[in-house]
């Protein structure tokens, strides 16, 4: 089997005011090419982590990250080389010459893309240019790890996050800054609180208790949870919701469904993943939000992008793993 380098890049852009989108394109002198700001996955590093942190450190700029755009594959040598590219938007910052990058240059899409060396490259900016650039992030979470229900017996409203769920925590804390999530929702449910309250101290906002995003809400009154996510969506900015099993695939979904986008599903069940500590990232288009925020018949915000990040920690192995298998809400 050959050895797999994992890298990670982005498409970074801006508008300036009164002008069209704008991509960034760099000069690696040691290289003498084109290309866009990429590099390795640190040890411990999530692809979306190392997109920001290479786009800051090859550009000058800080970066948030607005959707999924690809995956990359090629041969280098003695290995097979993967980037995982995302969309970028420039948040502030500004170019210095460094040790990886003597240039960078501004251009339309169409511009940047005749200018870049490779072929893989010029593809990523296509698939980039073929949706709006300015869309509205979704960022859905599923809580992290909170034990065994059956050997929890309070009520499980209160039911808190094990170890492994705490360590969960704090590796999507580092994760979801990648995007700037502005906003922090969550199921009225202690173990999801927990999952995000450390992103929403850090942004500085109240992490917004919604029943309608538990399971029993949502149970309860399908139509009306899909409406109240749409009218997040609407409302704009990055919100970043934290729910449940049983709410989470079905949203994710209903809404692809609705919107002609493919999602990945679980080989044991028709429906999207979802796993504890997991993370969709839904983009939508911000046509018609403020219209119709509560419609779920292709008014309103229009799903664009589906990815699915699974937790930043991985899953543990042998008998730890079997005993902690059984899977709870």
């Amino acid at each position: 089997m050959s050895r797999v380098v994992r890298a990670a890049g982005a498409v970074l852009w801006r508008r300036p005011p009164g002008n069209e989108v704008e991509v960034a394109v760099v000069h690696r002198p040691h290289h003498d090419d084109w290309s866009l700001p990429k590099g390795k996955v640190d040890p411990g590093e999530t692809s979306a982590v190392t997109a920001v942190r290479e786009v800051h450190e090859e550009t000058g700029y800080e970066a948030a990250l607005d959707r999924f755009l690809t995956v990359v594959e090629y041969p280098v040598p003695g290995a097979d080389k993967t980037v995982e590219y995302f969309a970028a938007r420039a948040v502030a910052g500004g170019f210095v010459p460094n040790g990886e990058v003597d240039e960078l240059r501004w251009l339309p899409p169409a511009e940047a893309r005749a200018l870049l060396t490779f072929d893989n490259d010029a593809r990523v900016v296509d698939l980039f240019a073929a949706q709006p650039a300015e869309v509205t992030t979704l960022l859905l979470v599923r809580h992290a790890k909170a034990g065994n229900r059956e050997n929890w017996t309070g009520d499980d409203d209160l039911r808190p996050l094990s170890e492994a769920g705490v360590r969960q925590a704090r590796g999507l804390r580092t994760l979801l800054r990648a995007f700037a999530p502005d906003r922090v929702v969550s199921a009225p449910r202690l173990r999801c609180v927990q999952t995000v309250q450390a992103v929403a101290d850090d942004v500085g906002v109240e992490t917004e208790l919604e029943h309608p995003l538990s399971e029993e809400g949502y149970t309860a009154d399908r139509a009306g949870g899909l409406a109240r996510v749409l009218s997040l969506v609407a409302e704009g900015g990055t919100p970043l919701v934290c729910s449940q099993g049983g709410v989470i695939p079905d949203v994710v979904a209903t809404l692809a469904e609705r919107d002609g986008v493919t999602v990945p599903r679980k080989k044991s069940a028709d429906v999207p993943p979802s796993k504890k500590g997991s993370v969709w990232v839904l983009a939508f288009t911000r046509e018609g939000a403020g219209a119709a925020p509560g419609r779920v018949d292709g008014r309103g915000p229009r799903l664009v992008s589906a990815h699915y990040l699974p937790s930043p920690l991985p899953e543990p192995l042998g008998d730890e793993a079997a005993a902690r298998s059984a899977s709870h809400t």
